[in-house]
C-alpha cells in the first residue's frame, strides 16, 4: 500500500550557515560597529545580543532574511519577549521542529474531513499517510500544502 510521511524538520547546517552569515553582516554594518551586537546559536535557540531594543528588531530582520535565503521556513521561528537592562538587551528565538501531538491531530483531522481515500496515523513526531492509489496521496499532499499550520511541513519516505 503506497504511503508517505509528513514531517517537520530543520536543516541544522543551513541554520548554522545563516547565523554565521548574519554575524558577518553585523560586523560589516556601520550602525552595528563597536556595539557588541551578535547572534549566538545553541541547540535550537538563537540568542540576539544588542545594546538597545531597537537593534534587536533590526537583527531579527537580518536573521529572517538570511534564513529565508538558505531555504529555512520562517514559520519555525518562535521569538520570545526581549529582555532589556540598563546596559544591554537580548532576545531568544526558539526554532520549532517536529510535529507535536496537537498539530498531528489537526493534520489527521484535516485528512479525515477531506473525504479522500487515505488514512492518517500519528507515529511519534511524524504523520504517516497511506492509501491505495498514488493519485489520492498526491491530492493529500496538495491539501496539506494549501493548509496553514504552525509548523513547516515536508513530505518524505514516499513508498509505492
Amino acid at each position: 500500500m503506497p504511503s508517505f510521511d509528513t514531517v517537520s524538520e530543520l536543516n541544522s547546517h543551513e541554520v548554522v550557515n545563516a547565523v554565521d552569515q548574519a554575524n558577518r553582516e553585523l560586523a560589516q554594518r556601520f550602525d552595528f560597529k563597536d556595539t557588541g551586537a551578535r547572534f549566538e546559536l545553541q541547540e535550537l535557540t538563537v540568542t540576539l545580543h544588542a545594546q538597545v531594543d531597537f537593534q534587536l528588531k533590526q537583527m531579527l530582520e537580518i536573521l529572517k532574511l538570511r534564513l529565508s535565503k538558505r531555504g529555512v521556513d520562517l514559520i519555525c521561528l518562535d521569538p520570545k519577549e526581549p529582555q532589556t537592562t540598563l546596559s544591554a538587551a537580548h532576545q531568544e528565538i526558539a526554532l520549532k521542529h517536529g510535529i507535536d501531538a496537537d498539530s498531528g491531530r489537526k493534520i489527521a483531522r484535516l485528512i479525515k474531513d477531506s473525504k479522500l481515500k487515505v488514512q492518517a496515523s500519528l507515529q511519534g513526531d511524524k504523520v504517516r499517510i497511506s492509501g491505495k492509489q498514488r493519485d489520492d496521496l498526491q491530492a493529500a499532499m496538495a491539501l496539506l500544502r494549501g493548509a496553514k499550520f504552525d509548523v513547516p511541513l515536508q513530505f518524505n519516505n514516499f513508498r509505492d
